[in-house]
């Protein structure tokens, strides 16, 4: 098994369940005994502020809080990049990782920048391979600008295109395409 951390799941076309549909996942763990990650594509309405007060400082004022995943939706899970990676609770991409369950800001270090999710997406083991050989998922590697894009929303025909010319079309797919 090859590990897909510091990759993106991107939804295939047939991947309809609503938690996941058009979504984008950046892996942050990934082994025999299953992944866990973070839709990266999916903000919510309310502001950290609003959601989190004790996590607004990591955010610019006016931040959107993202809809991490199906589980555990009350928790709050933070995606930084790190001045220095080692402080990170688990490292995803490069200098970009998840910050520790309690973290100390001052231990913590600097952060270059911050994005606060609600819930996160997790697969027990063997269940994304499968999900994968059934095609809802492609994987592809992550960019940190994908992480912090300026453009959620826009993420997922983004990523799909990237995964070459056999999907370029796919990626110009709108959200219900019987209403094509």
């Amino acid at each position: 098994m090859d590990s897909l951390q510091g990759h993106l799941l991107i939804a295939g076309s047939g991947l309809w369940d609503p938690n996941f549909r058009r979504t984008v996942v950046l892996i942050g763990h990934h082994d025999e005994d299953g992944a866990v990650g973070v839709v990266l594509n999916q903000p919510l309405e309310t502001t950290v502020e609003e959601a989190a007060p004790p996590l607004s400082p990591l955010v610019p004022p006016g931040e959107s809080l993202f809809r991490g995943g199906p589980v555990q939706p009350e928790a709050a899970v933070v995606l930084a990049d790190f001045e220095d990676p080692e402080r990170a609770g688990v490292l995803a991409l490069d200098t970009i990782g998840f910050l520790p369950e309690e973290s100390d800001t001052e231990w913590l270090g600097g952060l270059r920048r911050a994005r606060v999710f609600a819930g996160y997406a997790g697969w027990s083991a063997g269940q994304l391979e499968a999900e994968m050989a059934d095609d809802a998922w492609h994987a592809a590697p992550a960019v940190p600008g994908d992480v912090f894009t300026h453009d959620p929303e826009g993420l997922w025909s983004t990523a799909v295109g990237r995964l070459g010319p056999d999907f370029r079309l796919l990626s110009t797919m709108p959200v219900d395409p019987t209403l094509n």
